[in-house]
């Protein structure tokens, strides 16, 4: 704006002026109120939970920060233009140049002060915002310890890369930064105003502009020779040599490496230039000394080093790199827990030497042997146990364990959540939707290895029968009232979880008023007495989430009282992620029972980029296939699941316990937060009961075991021994199979674990190399057992067996049947090992009903179960398929092990009584008859298939009849 323009502002009418002001100041308050309002409702919702430490050491932290940055960057900035105006030369020659600044130069001049305070303190704002985001690296630098591992190079604790070293890039960038707009702004100021003159009768830099310029240079240079000091220590998170291995190789540590202390050496004989600079008035010795670094760094810092890459170790690779893959091998099992102290390598035949009747653990493993499939039941669960159209279920359900009159059991579990996306007509005014329907309804468990009773259906019907759903335990309110509790839970209300925080927005005002108004059951109402929630009863609060929410209802809605309560951020994840920051939560918390409350167990992860020699991977690995690419890009080279998290689902309580003794991310954490992690010893049994050991963490290991359990260098290097994460063989989209959680029976005990298991394959190949379980249960857990595969036999994979296995005879010509009236489902495929050394797959078929009706609704139901099995003799493979497991069985092993799966009265898959397990048979299984039982069996699949196919066809003609009004026989 010229000063004509501002002359004209100030001669408009007083009225509009006023205008304009209040205008201005509605602006402002629209911009700042709501953060002032956000920071009020944070302040409310921290003291709620009881994290407010963590929230006002986080805001402190940012605001230092933001101050030390802001004042860092702004005071560079007034002080080179401040000294750059007070030395400017008192008569600025005339020429056509000037006379083209001279309009700017007039209106600096009339207020030099006011210019160089508001450039500097807008840039000071701007870095200060982007410098508190950095709050992570420096409370790590202030409380971070020792790991008590010193790195092969240069002898440094790991602790100095983890916690110290990122500080000091942290310094030196922002002081980077300073120097670069501190040398501009003086610059700038020095041309506008006459000390640097690129044109007229005197070009060149007075003697004030070249000695501000010159020491602002020097600085500069001499930052450059800290960085590569610096850059030394950052040679040993190098990605140069991936994807062959991780960490610097020969070429880093014996040419970049002395590279590095070469061009520091000259950094800083150039940075003594430039400050020669200031007595000397010759500036081409720093021009010279500005060549020298940029030509050493080309040819010191590229050139050397490439033809070292080149000429001396690409040739003779394998041992030139070897002892660098050493320690990559050794940082990164390490890293992420993957070490001798944690993984147990068992050799495996893969192929039986007994039948499983004779094997204690696979007579456990067979009766535990899981039917159900979580990803694939959350309809079925949602239709057969939803209650009312405002209620469902999370898309994918989860696996726990209960001991059932004193057997341990797995079952299918989930909460009923309130859906209030799913409410309609007048149940989504304000407020119903807010007051009146605002908690889910009660527990849901079905084991895992059993369906409802079993007809044997033909194929064509085998979807429309009642057969093949879960077996329910429900706890809930009217089952509460009842008495009738499988698993006892004392309040099934459920405020907190998944599904309801998929709101927006998600909150519920509860508590208040005179008579109860939430909704309960069709009979009764409830009033919310738990400890959650923020008082809303005072008319400061109502306003404050009133503006929150831009919702007025809030502020004249007469449901609110005096002791009413606002609940919100209802995701257990997310309270989790907000009152620990520095935590990396898996993508699935999980509903558990304990103590007769629902809770909901959430693992959180400590990691750290920037580990030496250890391999890097992303975040991104810690998201499930729908919500990968959400951001989670950040880099990574150490993992720890060091805190198990417990969120209650009735009064939102967050608790943090602390489980791993031996991880200096989280004593450092622990001594920025004091008090907010409980130790160890405070977790009850009936929870540590329920810990699982995370998807998450195991997705990363596997990954990493896949390379780093050889440790032979030159076998690493030529990759021949490496592993694969097989295909998903039941879902197309998904690259990987995902691991798989089950009960099998302990090789010594007999007894069921609770396992997180995946197999592993061939690189590059579909054959079976491994199988990785880690344990669950308190007494091992976090224990890793790999049972690897002989590399000089053929032991068919997931992929393969699904190939075969939809391939045989029986199966191919049931499924077309089956597909004409059915959508068909393949369930996960779980790979056991059992019969002391082999390999049993299990998979069931779901089946669901083709809906002829627009609002017909279907639902998947365990139809089929199909096992396979390599033959010990011949080594082919076995195919059973039938609709219980027992049958299944059977037909592979024999009657004497489907006996192990099922028991009287029971249904397909049905296990044991609880408590009770088959002893092991006293002898070997009888063998089945001589003769040609491929043939047999391929003439009843036919025979079968003709009779079901005759009986469609008459059930299309009894409909067409009924259609016509032509009654049927």
């Amino acid at each position: 704006m010229s000063a004509r323009d501002g002359l004209g502002m100030r001669r408009l009418p007083h009225g509009i002026r006023v205008l304009l002001i209040i205008a201005a100041l509605f602006v402002a308050t629209l911009l700042i109120l709501p953060r002032l309002v956000g920071v009020y409702v944070n302040w409310l919702w921290f003291g709620e939970v009881g994290f407010r430490g963590v929230w006002l050491t986080v805001l402190l932290t940012r605001l230092s920060l933001f101050v030390i940055v802001g004042l860092l960057i702004g005071g560079a900035l007034f002080a080179a233009m401040w000294l750059a105006f007070r030395s400017r030369p008192l008569v600025v020659p005339i020429s056509e140049e000037e006379d083209v600044l001279r309009p700017y130069r007039d209106m600096v001049f009339r207020r030099p002060r006011r210019f160089g305070v508001g450039i500097a303190a807008a840039l000071g704002v701007l870095c200060g915002l982007i410098g508190q985001s950095g709050w992570v690296t420096v409370q790590l630098f202030l409380h971070g310890g020792s790991f008590g591992i010193e790195d092969p190079q240069f002898g440094h604790d790991v602790g100095f890369y983890v916690f110290d070293l990122p500080f000091y890039r942290l310094v030196v960038n922002w002081l980077f930064v300073a120097t670069v707009l501190a040398f501009l702004a003086c610059l700038a100021t020095h041309y506008l105003f006459g000390g640097l003159r690129l044109a007229g009768s005197s070009p060149g830099l007075n003697h004030p502009a070249r000695v501000q310029l010159a020491v602002l240079a020097g600085t500069f240079v001499l930052l450059k020779a800290a960085a590569y000091w610096l850059d030394r220590y950052s040679l040993l998170s190098t990605r140069s040599k991936e994807p062959t291995f991780a960490g610097p190789g020969y070429t880093d540590i014996n040419a970049v490496l002395p590279a590095r202390l070469i061009l520091f050496a000259i950094a800083v004989i150039c940075a003594a230039a430039f400050f020669a600079a200031v007595v000397v008035r010759d500036l081409r010795i720093p021009a010279m000394a500005a060549a020298l670094l940029l030509l050493s760094s080309i040819l010191v810092g590229a050139v050397w080093p490439l033809a070292v890459e080149q000429f001396s170790v690409r040739p003779n690779a394998a041992d030139m790199e070897r002892v660098y893959i050493e320690r990559n091998i050794t940082a990164t099992r390490q890293a992420y827990g993957i070490g001798s102290e944690h993984v147990q390598y068992q050799d495996y035949p893969g192929i039986g030497t007994k039948p499983p009747p004779e094997v204690p653990a696979d007579v456990t493993t067979i009766a535990d042997a899981r039917l159900l499939d979580p990803n694939v039941l959350s309809r079925t669960f949602t239709q057969q146990q939803q209650l009312k159209n405002f209620y469902s279920f999370p898309p994918h359900l989860d696996l726990d364990r209960y001991p059932i009159e004193g057997q341990l059991r797995d079952y299918v579990v989930a909460a009923r959540e309130l859906t209030p996306s799913a409410l309609s007509g007048n149940q989504r005014h304000w407020v119903n939707r807010h007051t009146v329907y605002t908690h889910g309804n009660g527990f849901v468990a079905a084991p895992a290895n059993r369906v409802n009773a079993a007809v044997r259906e033909a194929a064509g019907d085998a979807a429309s029968s009642n057969s093949g759903y879960p077996i329910y335990s429900v706890s809930d309110i009217a089952s509460q009232s009842a008495g009738h509790q499988v698993i006892p839970v004392n309040q099934p209300r459920i405020y907190f979880g998944e599904v309801i925080a998929e709101a927006d927005p998600d909150y519920a005002i509860v508590g208040g008023g005179t008579e109860p108004r939430e909704y309960d059951t069709d009979t009764t109402k409830y009033t919310y007495t738990g400890a959650g929630g923020v008082p809303i009863g005072n008319w400061f609060n109502r306003l404050a989430f009133a503006i929150s929410y831009s919702e007025r209802n809030i502020i004249f809605s007469k449901a609110i009282g005096s002791g009413s309560k606002i609940i919100f951020n209802r995701d257990p994840r997310h309270r989790v992620e907000l009152v620990a920051p520095w935590l990396t939560t898996d993508h699935n918390p999980y509903p558990a029972v304990v103590n007769g409350r629902i809770v909901w167990i959430v693992d959180a992860y400590t990691t750290i980029d920037g580990y030496p020699y250890a391999k890097h991977t992303t975040l991104e690995a810690l998201e499930p296939g729908e919500q990968a690419g959400r951001g989670s890009h950040r880099d990574i080279s150490y993992l720890r699941n060091s805190i198990k998290a417990t969120v209650d689902a009735y009064d939102g309580t967050v608790t943090l316990y602390q489980v791993d003794q031996h991880d200096p991310v989280l004593a450092a954490w622990m001594k920025v937060f004091p008090g907010t992690v409980e130790p160890e010893s405070s977790i009850s049994p009936e929870l540590r009961a329920h810990f699982r050991y995370p998807e998450n963490q195991f997705e990363i290991q596997r990954e990493m075991l896949a390379k780093y359990h050889v440790d032979e260098p030159r076998e690493f290097f030529t990759t021949n021994a490496f592993w694969s994460v097989p295909s998903d063989p039941t879902v197309e989209a998904n690259p990987h199979q995902p691991p798989f959680y089950v009960l099998a029976g302990d090789a010594d005990t007999a007894k069921p674990t609770f396992r997180l298991a995946t197999a592993m394959v061939g690189f590059n190949r579909e054959f079976l190399s491994a199988y990785v379980f880690a344990e669950s249960d308190p007494q091992n857990y976090g224990k890793i057992t790999v049972l690897q595969l002989p590399t000089d036999s053929i032991t068919q994979g997931p992929q393969q067996i699904q190939n075969s296995m939809i391939s045989d005879t029986r199966v191919a010509s049931e499924r077309t049947l089956l597909e004409r009236s059915n959508r068909i489902q393949y369930g996960n495929l779980l790979t056991l090992p059992i019969a002391d050394g082999g390999v049993l797959y299990v998979e069931p078929l779901f089946t669901e009903r083709i809906s002829t009706t627009p609002d017909g609704s279907t639902f998947p139901q365990l139809a089929r179960v199909l096992v396979s099995y390599r033959e010990p003799g011949t080594g082919g493979v076995l195919v059973g398929y039938a609709p219980t497991i027992a049958e299944a069985l059977d037909q592979v092993f024999g009657p004497a092990t489907g006996r192990l799966a099922t028991a009287p009265g029971g249904g397909p898959g049905a296990p044991l009584p609880p408590g009770q397990h088959p002893s092991p048979a006293p002898s070997p299984a009888p063998a089945p008859p001589q003769g040609p039982p491929p043939v047999d069996q391929a003439k009843i699949a036919e025979l079968n298939a003709q009779i079901d196919a005759m009986r469609e066809a008459l059930n299309r003609l009894q409909q067409q009849l009924n259609e016509l009004g032509i009654p049927g026989r």
